[in-house]
Order: structure tokens, then C-alpha cells, then sequence
């Protein structure tokens, strides 16, 4: 078969099945298109966006602080003992080898739209703070003082013992 024949067949079927094959590619693309957006959207999070979020709570919460009746401006700082973390759902099981136990777990995966698989998230939990030092203009007042403990262990969770006090310029 000669180059100029086959052209002319593949037009001629082309021409018939035109539309068949359009449907076919508009299909492959729609296959396509959705797990690439996906992959896109699913940013990857580092310990510097974590402390990014600190970053943002520190100033909220001085913002807040600083409406306080009598506490002037304030600033805050927290230390993070342990950062945010996921529970992930996992699937175990065990064997026992004469006295001793054997334990197998393997974390559970669900399917996502595209063919791709992500682990399933029982639990998101937020940052463990180890302790906060608030410095406040208005901090030599005892009752400014007690309000801004009180204020930082309602947010943060933690005791009179691990926040600070102190006054400011």
C-alpha cells in the first residue's frame, strides 16, 4: 500500500468516524485532567509553615491581649514542645510464636477520585505549647496580670506555671 493510499483511507475514515473519535478524546482528557488538578491542590506542609501559623497566632493573640483594659500594647512568644500532627487510621494484627508476640500494623489507605490513595485521618491535633512570654505595658497591675494569665492558658492550654508575665517600655 502505497503513502497516497493509506492517506486516503485514513481521511475516508476519519470522515465516518469523526465524531466517534471525538468523543473518545474528549473522554481521555476528562480521564486525564482531574488527577493532575488534584496533585496540584494537595500542597505538601513543612515545619516552616508551621511556624508561620505560630507566627500568626502570636500576633493574634497580642492583638487580643493588647485590648485588654489597662494592658497597653503586648507582644507574645510561645515556645512549641511538639508541633501539629495527624492520628492516622491503621489496620493491625498479631501472631504468637510461642511466648512471644509478633504485632503487624499497616496504615489504612482510601482510594481518591483519580486512582491515586491517601491515608485516612482519624484525628488532626494542634501544637502542644511548652510555654508563653507575654510582655505588656500595663503588666505591673496584678489584676492585668491575672486577666492576661488567664486569657493565654484559655488559648493555649497551658498553667499559671509556664506562662510569663512582664512589663514592657
Amino acid at each position: 500500500m502505497s503513502g497516497k493510499e493509506w492517506g486516503r483511507r485514513a481521511a475516508a475514515a476519519f470522515g465516518k468516524y469523526k465524531y466517534v473519535l471525538l468523543v473518545i478524546l474528549v473522554g481521555m482528557i476528562l480521564l486525564i485532567w482531574p488527577a493532575a488538578g488534584e496533585e496540584e491542590a494537595a500542597p505538601v506542609q513543612t515545619g516552616e509553615e508551621d511556624l508561620f501559623r505560630i507566627g500568626t497566632l502570636e500576633r493574634q493573640l497580642g492583638q487580643a491581649l493588647s485590648q485588654v483594659e489597662g494592658a497597653g500594647e503586648v507582644t507574645v512568644v510561645l515556645t512549641v514542645a511538639e508541633g501539629p500532627r495527624q492520628v492516622l487510621a491503621q489496620d493491625g494484627s498479631a501472631r504468637q510464636d510461642g511466648e512471644e508476640t509478633q504485632r503487624d500494623t499497616t496504615v489504612v489507605m482510601a482510594s481518591k477520585g483519580s486512582g491515586g490513595q491517601e491515608p485516612v485521618r482519624l484525628q488532626e491535633l494542634g501544637p502542644t505549647y511548652q510555654g508563653a512570654l507575654v510582655v505588656a505595658e500595663g503588666a505591673s497591675d496584678p489584676r492585668v496580670k491575672l486577666a492576661l494569665t488567664e486569657a493565654v492558658s484559655a488559648l493555649t492550654g497551658l498553667g499559671a506555671d509556664r506562662i510569663s508575665i512582664c512589663k514592657g517600655k
